[in-house]
């Protein structure tokens, strides 16, 4: 199928595109890679009047790291990420997922920033994003403006964004003594996960766990933190913590946790269990 008609705008500028999501409200959309949004236009399970291309903006792409932060550019291709030697070293939660997503031609084409902005609850760049309390950077006609990670994702496929609002970059705090890992089943390599883990976890000079973050995602409606369960976990010893229990605690108190024709609610949960133990 084709989408249905739409009128075509690449604006030279960020604040120009914030200019025309401010003038056209809810019949615009943004499109970088358009690894999601053309499917569904083409499938017409969403349709709107005008698409804003906003790929080629100068200032929206690009890897900078200083000593205390690295920040990623919304429209730096998935596949620029995952070759990036300061993201492998400076946030490498990061670059384990993205071999995970998709397949070359699909990273070649979609964005970091599309993907989190899409927030799919089953993809990897939005739980890492959260795993790692991110700072997201969003621009409109009226200026810009911080937020937090924890704050970000707030429905199926919504997220803290405001209509007029374009994601401009990810920022990432790295932290040291940190031990990272991300984990997924999936029926297919590159198919959406029925259910994965990324943890990543902070240790002190004594060996104990200093912070611990469990991001979920595929077990729920958005992607998710196991906070009652990274709590629990601060203060241990790294030799005494049981990795099993912890895996099925973390999933114990999930609610809504889809179930479809590849397995049931339960089945999916016994497996996101298993993808926290492994990481």
């Amino acid at each position: 199928m084709k989408p249905s008609a739409f009128e075509y705008h690449r604006p030279a500028t960020p604040e120009e595109a914030a200019e025309l999501l401010a003038e056209f409200g809810d019949d615009a959309k943004l499109i970088a890679g358009g690894q999601s949004l053309m499917p569904m236009l083409n499938l017409r399970l969403a349709a709107f009047e005008h698409l804003i291309d906003i790929r080629q903006l100068t200032g929206l792409s690009g890897i900078t790291h200083d000593s205390d932060s690295v920040a990623i550019g919304a429209t730096t291709n998935q596949a620029t990420v995952g070759r990036s030697t300061t993201v492998l070293e400076s946030v490498p939660l990061l670059s384990r997922a993205t071999p995970l997503i998709g397949h070359f031609p699909i990273r070649n084409r979609g964005t970091l920033g599309g993907s989190v902005a899409h927030a799919d609850a089953a993809a990897e760049y939005p739980a890492v994003v959260l795993s790692l309390d991110a700072e997201l950077e969003a621009l409109s006609s009226t200026g810009r403006r911080t937020i937090p990670a924890s704050e970000f994702f707030t429905g199926m496929w919504t997220t803290a964004l405001r209509d007029d609002e374009i994601l401009t970059k990810v920022t990432f705090c790295p932290g040291s003594r940190s031990g990272f890992a991300i984990n997924e089943f999936s029926r297919r390599k590159g198919d959406f996960a029925m259910a994965g883990a990324c943890v990543a976890v902070k240790i002190d000079d004594n060996s104990r766990v200093e912070r611990c973050s469990i991001g979920l995602f595929g077990l729920g409606s958005i992607p998710m933190r196991a906070t009652s369960t990274e709590r629990s976990l601060v203060g241990c010893s790294i030799d005494e913590l049981q990795v099993r229990d912890v895996g099925h605690v973390a999933v114990s108190d999930l609610e809504s946790v889809p179930a479809d024709l590849h397995g049931s609610a339960a089945y999916r949960t016994r497996v996101g269990a298993t993808m926290v133990s492994r990481a």
